[in-house]
């Protein structure tokens, strides 16, 4: 029997006549996307599956073989499934693919026992409560329940990490000790656990047993720091860097393709000295005879570019956000109404990142963009965020994920709402704030020097992240732009530092947080460049192919419905 993806959508209309009937294709990725959210059960509370889920998934050493022997029993499944259409084979290539690199990292032993300073277990398993519910009584009940999983989840990630440093693996011990420093943190007096058990919302006949719950998280993440800052941290390994071999293998993670990161690394000199010309030019524009750096203070001492406190700084953000939605729906990209809804939000932790969370299945729960501000920092510049909301928001990674969300009629559930590819992803949102420097949302000369400072950042660490974890040399070519690195010596971590000081304008904290971020998060940082690189080559396919015909509304449209494949897969795609 046949059905319909979806009855309705997530307007609540009922599906277009012609709608696309549901495959064997697309009942093995809903299979797929089913187990995984059994295997990770916060996940399906976050997307809004299961609302008021409450468990987490198995940090320990159990948890990445169970992932793997479902990841097998799929790709087998697959095998013996024939596509029907184009979507189809849109399906398989991308299931085959992010299955396939998944084992890769299993089998060469490298999941499992990941501690940096924005993407693991220290950070996961906090950041689920972000984006709980906390309405009514069932929602803190929820919220109690999770809180006291902590504890074992914990637990299990220690035993992770344990058993891999018997192993050989380990994350460095810069990385431990800041790991250490969050957990801490957010176990600490007055921290994220304290000031959710006293959260205003909590209904009073709840409040005990919340701020017992809570207890028990903040005993846990004690714990859980002193394990890291501790024995954990004297078996470490002393440098972050894990050489070309391992490095290969994580940038094919993150870009969903096969790319030879020696020739990144080249094209990423030559883009970032490119970039750098063009600010050398603006800079003169904002300040005749000025150099970058005094442009940029003369931005930074402009009254009506800043911004005074945190409450200052969210209402801008959301005053920007809305003008773009409203100016680009109907225009230049199709946004529904459900995909109007987007909310800015200070987070309410400290770490330094800023960051975007996706809408509910259902659009119940609207996408929301996120900004961690450091202790202390107070003043905020809008020259240099209107490029972040726009990345961050529309055109940003909302409208692509809101695009893919809604495209109910087309797509299965997984490929909607379970498929996620740095490469794709922050490809495109780095493709989105050049594209509104083309539509003319940066006449501005400081919010285009903004955007060109945001280029500046991702070229920048195209070279440090490459070229510290493979093992290159510095590039004497780059000039005064290398800031103090020592040309033709292999890269340090303290050569990176001099090199990221005179190439991304950033308060300290947030740099220093970037900096120790690249060093243990291996291949992420350069698949905004990367993917941006193919996003702008696939669209001048499409122009030369479609010649007079080409509509850049309709390639965008197109491209997003997709959803957020892997970069070897979007071209399959959009070659079919």
């Amino acid at each position: 029997m046949t059905a319909h993806l979806s009855a309705t959508t997530p307007s609540g209309d009922p599906v277009p006549a012609g709608t696309r009937h549901a495959t064997a294709v697309d009942a093995v990725a809903e299979r797929w996307y089913a187990r995984t959210l059994e295997l990770d059960p916060a996940q399906a509370a976050l997307h809004g599956i299961r609302p008021h889920e409450t468990g987490y998934r198995d940090y320990g050493p159990d948890g990445p073989r169970a992932w793997a022997e479902a990841a097998r029993d799929t790709l087998a499944e697959l095998a013996r499934t024939a596509p029907s259409d184009d979507t189809d084979r849109v399906t398989a290539h991308a299931l085959r693919e992010r299955l396939g690199v998944g084992l890769d990292l299993h089998e060469a032993g490298l999941t499992g026992w990941e501690v940096n300073n924005i993407a693991s277990p220290v950070q996961e398993i906090r950041e689920v409560f972000d984006g709980l519910p906390r309405g009514g009584a069932e929602d803190w009940r929820a919220v109690a329940q999770r809180l006291r999983a902590v504890p074992g989840a914990v637990a299990g990630y220690l035993r992770a990490l344990h058993q891999a440093q018997a192993r050989g693996r380990s994350a460095s011990a810069d990385q431990m000790r800041t790991a250490a420093r969050q957990a801490r943190g957010y176990a600490a007096p007055g921290g994220f656990f304290d000031r959710l058990a006293r959260h205003r919302r909590v209904p009073e006949a709840l409040r005990e047993e919340v701020a017992a719950a809570a207890a028990a998280a903040r005993e846990a993440y004690t714990g859980l720091a002193d394990a890291l800052s501790g024995e954990l941290t004297v078996r470490a390994r002393g440098t972050d860097a894990v050489g070309p071999e391992e490095y290969a293998l994580r940038l094919r993670e993150f870009l969903g393709a096969t790319v030879d990161p020696a020739e990144l690394y080249a094209w990423g000199v030559d883009h970032l000295a490119d970039i750098v010309d063009e600010q050398r030019r603006l800079a003169r524009r904002i300040v005749p005879g000025a150099s970058v750096a005094e442009a940029v203070a003369f931005l930074d001492a402009d009254p009506a570019r800043r911004l005074h406190g945190t409450g200052a700084l969210q209402a801008w953000m959301q005053e920007l956000s809305d003008a773009a939605v409203d100016a680009l729906a109907g225009t230049h990209f199709e946004i529904t109404a459900p995909m109007r809804r987007l909310e800015c939000r200070i987070a309410p932790t400290h770490d330094g990142g800023i960051w975007y969370t996706g809408p509910s299945a259902d659009f119940s729960r609207p996408g929301r963009m996120w900004w961690s501000v450091p202790e202390g920092t107070e003043h905020f510049t809008t020259w240099e965020q209107t490029t972040t909301v726009y990345h961050e928001g529309v055109p940003g990674h909302h409208l692509q994920f809101a695009t893919a969300l809604a495209n109910a009629a087309e797509l299965n559930l997984w490929r909607r709402a379970g498929l996620w590819v740095s490469g794709h992803g922050e490809g495109w949102a780095l493709y989105a704030e050049r594209l509104m420097d083309e539509l003319g949302f940066l006449e501005d000369p400081g919010d285009r020097m903004g955007m060109l400072d945001s280029q500046r950042l991702r070229a920048a660490r195209v070279v440090f992240d490459i070229g510290f974890h493979c093992g290159f040399t510095v590039p004497g070519e780059l000039g005064d732009a290398l800031g103090g690195a020592r040309p033709g010596v292999v890269w340090s971590a303290e050569d990176g530092w001099r090199f990221l000081r005179a190439n991304i304008v950033m308060a300290e904290p947030m740099l220093r947080f970037e900096w120790l971020r690249y060093r243990g998060w291996p291949g992420q940082a350069p698949s905004y460049k990367a993917g941006q690189r193919l996003w702008e080559r696939s669209r001048e396919h499409a122009r030369a192919a479609a010649g007079a015909r080409f509509r850049l509304r309709d390639f965008h449209t197109r491209a997003l419905r997709l959803g957020s494949v892997g970069l070897d897969t979007l071209e399959f795609a959009l070659n079919l």
